[in-house]
């Protein structure tokens, strides 16, 4: 009986750490700067190795262009 009880336990937190979480898609502009905001920290802080330079740089670029081409149309 003991048995049948951990097995139970068992599957339900293998069941519970393999399912995917839904996560909100709650996105906006503001948390958008704020991604933009921790990546300018994050790089001044040398938390990225050089090789990694060039594709942060490549993201950081993007998204300011993004969000300077969103207060444009506001």
């Amino acid at each position: 009986m003991a048995d049948n009880v951990e097995t139970k336990e068992t599957k339900e937190v293998a069941e519970s750490q393999s399912a995917p979480q839904q996560a909100s898609a709650d996105l906006n502009v503001s948390d958008l700067s704020a991604i933009k905001s921790i990546i300018d920290v994050a790089t001044q802080r040398g938390a990225f190795r050089a090789p990694e330079l060039e594709s942060v740089g490549k993201i950081y670029n993007k998204l300011t262009a993004f969000l300077e081409s969103i207060t444009k149309k506001d």
